[in-house]
């Protein structure tokens, strides 16, 4: 298998019809066919089933998709890599982050980072830690913002300062007053919502204070979380930053005093790996 090879099997899945493939990458039709059967003889595998009605992906075929698609954007960022030994700071830099970093600490870094090398382009990848941790090891990041905890012992890392787990609500109607911090013994009883990162961390915290919380719902999505809360339906018990991406919604909060309830970010990357110049420079932000 060859990178044209995977190019033209990229290409008939994107089309999902190997005419069309054929005629975006401006050969003949027979030749496309016969390049795809050419792959799946050396892969002993089908790769697509195909009929003069149906066209179907097996199994094997998106396994090779996924697999393809970062190949290609490995290839990518390795010559975007030779390009910015050559040419200095210069080029793109990709990065997951997870929600309430990527709106808050990531975009002040990266705008304070921008002034000082106009020339760097940013991708951005907005997703879980789980997801990011396995976008550094394929290499198609060279940095993530991830919280803990994360088990990997595949990266290099930089502390950043630790969060307090805080009670989100609307109005006053679940606490007597409008409190600047509460006991984790004032959640009892009360709808909680919570991500499910941080569900265990809950559930031990109120075992040892004889209670078992009542979750309403559980939701990974850090904006949708403080909409939920914000409708009165719940508290949301979510990392203090978190509270920076609900400026425009009318919510209050309350610290939790509870020093079990603690998290933290870390900025990683991978370990052994060439991280290009423009990566170091940005990471040297953090120190």
């Amino acid at each position: 298998m060859d990178l044209k090879q995977l190019t033209y099997f990229l290409e008939i899945i994107k089309e999902e019809n190997i005419t069309k493939a054929a005629e975006k990458l401006h050969i003949a039709q027979p030749h496309l066919s016969h390049q795809l059967k050419l792959l799946e003889d050396e892969l002993n595998t089908k790769l697509i089933q195909r009929t003069t009605r149906k066209f179907q992906i097996t199994e094997a075929g998106e396994l090779l998709q996924k697999r393809g698609e970062q190949m290609i954007n490995l290839l990518k960022t390795t010559i975007k890599e030779l390009n910015d030994i050559n040419e200095g700071i210069t080029g793109t830099l990709s990065v997951g982050t997870i929600s309430a970093k990527g709106d808050t600490l990531l975009l002040k870094k990266i705008n304070e980072f921008h002034k000082a090398y106009p020339n760097v382009n940013f991708i951005i990848k907005e997703c879980n830690t789980m997801e990011i941790l396995e976008l550094l090891k394929v290499g198609l990041i060279e940095i993530g913002i991830v919280r803990t905890p994360f088990n990997s012992n595949e990266v290099e890392s930089i502390h950043l300062p630790s969060e307090p787990m805080i009670a989100v609500y609307c109005n006053d109607t679940y606490f007597n007053d409008n409190k600047n911090s509460i006991n984790i013994s004032e959640l009892k009883d009360k709808p909680l919502l919570i991500s499910s990162k941080f569900e265990n961390m809950l559930l031990d915290v109120c075992e040892v204070y004889n209670f078992k919380p009542r979750i309403l719902c559980q939701i990974n999505d850090a904006r949708s979380l403080l909409l939920w809360a914000s409708t009165g339906m719940g508290i949301a018990i979510v990392p203090k930053d978190w509270i920076d991406i609900s400026k425009n919604i009318n919510l209050k909060y309350s610290e939790i005093n509870e020093p079990s309830l603690i998290t933290r970010s870390e900025i990683i990357w991978t370990k052994n790996h060439y991280l290009s110049s423009v990566a170091n420079h940005f990471l040297e932000t953090f120190i």
